[in-house]
């Protein structure tokens, strides 16, 4: 995993949004427009959007880092990785679909089809082995940055991610011996214990989905 230029890229796609703001711009011109499930801090929207949106994209690093080790560690790092080195390709070499974005915008982009990414492998670990391949849960997080992507084109994202995991993780991976020894590792106290320290994402960032509060 080359995770170090992605921490390289993401830094200089921080520094450009420092100077120029127009990821900042464009998410206050969404702020009027968000779903109403979004919950944001009441004393610090604008804010709270911005810290959202960076440390979503900041995150992606460390997230596939872990991946790939609980990959090694449960023996199919050879079936994971080539999922999660597609995830970096979308940061080191964007797919044409994302032409025309720059930035913190394209890289908000980038950050949604690889915590995706993680997110389906993740969901096929919990069906297979009860839990997931990595704790930290970016189901809220990965909704909320699909309303500010928009649609269609957070669904075009969605589909792509959909197709390459059917291709690269097909149910087969799951049934070799050295993934059934690592399900027996999962539920051992000490696994349990340090799922418990990864909390939600969107949580720690104050950016919750709930009911709207009706009249």
């Amino acid at each position: 995993m080359n995770t170090p230029a992605l921490r390289e890229l993401i830094q200089r796609a921080l520094d450009h949004e420092a100077t120029s703001g127009s990821l900042a711009r464009q998410l206050d011109a969404q702020l009027d427009r968000l779903h109403p499930t979004i919950q944001l801090p009441s004393d610090d929207t604008r804010g709270a959007l911005q810290r959202f949106v960076a440390a979503y994209v900041e995150q992606v690093p460390d997230v596939l880092d872990a991946a790939n080790a609980v990959a090694r560690e449960a023996g199919i790092e050879a079936q994971v990785k080539p999922v999660l080195k597609l995830a970096e390709q979308f940061f080191l070499s964007p797919p044409s679909i994302m032409e025309g974005h720059q930035g913190l915008d394209a890289l908000l982009d980038e950050a949604y089809l690889a915590h995706r990414l993680v997110e389906e492998v993740n969901d096929r670990y919990i069906v297979h082995l009860g839990q997931p391949l990595i704790p930290l849960d970016t189901t809220v997080a990965n909704v909320i940055a699909h309303q500010l992507i928009g649609e269609p084109f957070a669904n075009q994202l969605d589909e792509a991610v959909h197709h390459a995991v059917e291709e690269m993780l097909d149910d087969s991976v799951f049934q070799q011996d050295s993934v059934q020894d690592y399900r027996a590792r999962l539920s051992s106290p000490q696994t349990l214990a340090a799922w418990q320290s990864w909390p939600c994402l969107s949580r720690q960032l104050g950016v919750e989905l709930g009911l709207p509060i009706s009249a």
